[in-house]
């Protein structure tokens, strides 16, 4: 995967990698709720935009749709984590597309529920749950308000400390996500309680790398990227389980719970992510991986995956918080 096209797309957060070759794309679970997620056509994408908006009825359909199925079921009286994991079982089948977030113009609340990478999966199926929880079924009553309090919450998920505040306030690198959401109470990162590891290698990908990023030749943007690479790394080193060390402690990683796939690439600490999905007693990974597939339940068993991926050496792991 490593190919300048993924790099000028994704590879300092949303490096999503390609899937093992051979993997079966599974169906979508049985009552899934799963709803067509059609890539966007240049020629027609703007006939179903809701105007004065960053909707499009496409993707008010998906809220809609997916919110009362999940209140149908109950979700929002079970822990976050399974209902993550049952809610982000409903995309098994959606588009992967990469760099959706890379739109034109100046850093805005990108709302696309139809196409999804690593990443912007995990975001929306959480500020799903946010909103089933806070809103709700009632709340979908006024579309307006509803499309206004889901954005809230997929701001709050996307920008340090829920500020957009310009390109540098997305959480560009996953760690800085996890961390970030760890400082703000929203989760709990785990894996040192596996026997996770140190790694002290700097993060400074982006920085090294601005011609990938448009954004990068405003010099305050990427002098302000430098900042945060400094402060990630003065926060000491990251903590991960080594790839060998997976297949033992499976059980004590809980459906629904995040996993970042943490990277070889030097000056970039994540290559991909999911949601960890219990299948036939194995821990697998819910995702979105590389252009050209769909969200899957991964067929080889995590730990199995990753020892074939020479880019990903071991796992970073989260567990949502029951206050968000």
């Amino acid at each position: 995967m490593r190919t300048a096209f993924s790099v000028a797309l994704a590879l300092a957060m949303v490096a999503c990698d390609s899937a093992r070759e051979g993997e079966a794309r599974p169906a979508a679970p049985p009552e899934s709720g799963a709803i067509a997620s059609p890539a966007a056509d240049p020629a027609t994408a703007s006939l179903d935009t809701i105007p004065g908006t960053n909707w499009t009825e496409r993707d008010w359909a998906v809220l809609e749709q997916k919110v009362r199925w999940a209140a149908g079921r109950g979700l929002d009286t079970v822990p976050m984590g399974t209902a993550v994991a049952e809610l982000g079982r409903t995309f098994v089948g959606a588009t992967y597309t990469p760099g959706t977030l890379e739109a034109p113009g100046d850093e805005h609340l990108v709302i696309n529920l139809r196409e999804l990478d690593c990443v912007t999966f995990i975001e929306n199926v959480w500020a799903l749950n946010r909103f089933l929880r806070s809103e709700g079924v009632s709340g979908l009553a006024d579309p307006a308000a509803a499309r206004s309090a889901y954005e809230a919450h997929l701001r709050a998920i996307r920008y340090r400390d829920g500020v957009l505040a310009g390109y540098p306030s997305r959480l560009h690198y996953f760690s800085d996500w996890l961390t970030n959401h760890e400082d703000r109470g929203h989760l709990r990162l785990i894996t040192a309680s596996l026997g996770g590891v140190g790694d002290a290698e700097p993060i400074d990908f982006m920085s090294t790398h601005p011609d990938a990023y448009r954004q990068l030749a405003d010099p305050a943007f990427l002098q302000a990227i430098r900042e945060r690479e400094a402060y990630l790394n003065g926060r000491g080193p990251r903590i991960y389980l080594p790839q060998p060390a997976i297949a033992a402690v499976e059980g004590d990683i809980r459906d629904g719970d995040l996993i970042a796939a943490t990277s070889t690439v030097g000056g970039l600490d994540i290559a991909h992510t999911g949601i960890a999905l219990h299948v036939d007693g194995r821990l697998h990974l819910l995702h979105a991986p590389l252009v050209g597939r769909d969200v899957e339940i991964s067929e080889l068993p995590l730990a199995d995956r990753i020892a074939g991926i020479s880019g990903q050496d071991g796992i970073m792991v989260a567990r949502l918080t029951e206050g968000d």
